[in-house]
């Protein structure tokens, strides 16, 4: 499969090079503004009129297949229209044509029904081989579930090297804030960074699973030709195979809810060496958290890690004053975070509640910290305390 796109790619790479840098080279002429913010590697550029520089074989395969299908559709354009104005300058009424009936031959009718079929199939075909090529998930390398929430996206090893590892990926707060002020800086990952990158090894084919957990979501890196739904209650699959190191951006690209701008995608291309020193130093992390859930925490002690917990996975959501979002509801005066029964939150956090996600994939430890953290901060002021404990109870 991997050869047939490749030959496809070699036998239209002029036709697509050079009509790109044809636009290219009008787009540089009619351009004469000067940008502070310049092209982001990986992402978004300037002006951009083509598809994103690709970094795999069925990205490139797309590019060859959009210049294909445009020069078809041109070649028809002209065709068409010419022979249309052609006919309408030439016999029109003021030199002194008259409007008459004409036969219909029957190699016209033949013409225009055989000529159509032969230029459907003449694009079919190219189109199927990359449709069937970019559905083989088949003998992966590795494979990572891809679990859309609002607004952030889960990412958990389930095959191969790394296997057993799970974050999740949220935007940067601080372009969250600078979006909200509707004076953001200029840069080049403007609402692209996030905490968490998606780390894969260069070379080696990986599997995405999608699915989600509130509503449809689509996980799509341009780069790499991959854009796949994620949907409630379904799971589907597709995959990439990045033939270059770097750093790599997208976005959902399913109108999620109001928030949809603030869910970016991005992923991080190692090398092998690379790949498996961040393998082991992720699982020498997950081994870290795993820490005794007997051990009795002070008040000081549970707060200072529940800040370090928030300030991680909640803040984005939730904001530093504990105040909310729309979709969020406040924890600052919640009834439910100062409640002295405490069953009824912790339940939320280990399951999730509305767009509020699961976040069973933290340590009992940490949930304690962040409950805790929460009850005793803002206006909040309980000075209660959940034991690690209590936490590893409810997930029983």
């Amino acid at each position: 499969m991997n050869k047939s796109i490749q030959s496809l790619h070699q036998q239209g790479s002029g036709l697509h090079k050079a009509m790109a840098v044809g636009m290219l080279s009008v787009m540089a002429m009619c351009s004469t503004a000067a940008y502070a913010v310049g092209d982001l590697p990986g992402g978004p550029a300037h002006n951009q009129l083509n598809f994103h520089p690709p970094a795999t074989q069925i990205a490139d395969a797309l590019h060859w297949l959009h210049w294909y299908m445009l020069a078809i559709c041109a070649v028809i354009f002209v065709a068409v229209f010419g022979v249309m104005f052609y006919s309408i300058l030439k016999h029109r009424k003021s030199v002194g044509h008259q409007a008459k009936e004409l036969p219909e031959p029957l190699w016209l009718e033949l013409g225009w029904t055989i000529v159509p079929l032969i230029i459907v199939i003449g694009m079919a075909l190219p189109a199927t081989k990359v449709v069937v090529a970019m559905k083989d998930t088949s003998n992966s390398d590795i494979t990572i579930k891809v679990t859309g929430m609002q607004w952030k996206w889960g990412y958990e090893y389930i095959k191969g090297e790394g296997e057993g590892i799970d974050f999740l990926s949220t935007i940067d707060p601080q372009h969250r804030a600078w979006a909200a002020s509707g004076r953001p800086p200029r840069l080049e990952d403007y609402l692209l960074r996030v905490d968490n990158p998606l780390v894969v090894p260069v070379g080696q084919k990986i599997r995405i699973i999608t699915t989600a957990n509130d509503v449809i979501h689509a996980w799509a890196v341009p780069a790499f030709g991959v854009k796949q739904d994620a949907i409630p209650g379904f799971v589907r699959d597709t995959w990439f195979r990045a033939e270059t190191t770097g750093d790599f951006y997208g976005q959902c690209t399913e109108l999620c809810g109001r928030e949809h701008a603030f869910m970016p995608i991005h992923v991080r291309v190692v090398t092998q060496q690379q790949y498996t020193t961040w393998v082991q130093e992720q699982m020498a992390a997950i081994a870290a958290r795993q820490e005794d859930p007997s051990r009795v925490w002070a008040l000081s002690d549970l707060v200072a890690r529940g800040a370090s917990v928030y300030a991680a996975n909640c803040i984005a959501c939730h904001q530093a004053n504990g105040r909310g979002t729309a979709a969020f509801k406040a924890l600052d005066g919640s009834a439910k975070v100062t409640a002295e029964d405490q069953s009824a939150h912790v339940q939320i956090l280990l399951n999730g509640q509305g767009a509020m996600p699961a976040w069973r994939n933290l340590s009992d430890t940490d949930i304690a910290a962040v409950m805790t953290y929460t009850q005793n901060s803002w206006t909040n002021d309980t000075r209660r305390l959940i034991q690690p404990a209590d936490v590893l109870a409810a997930r029983q």
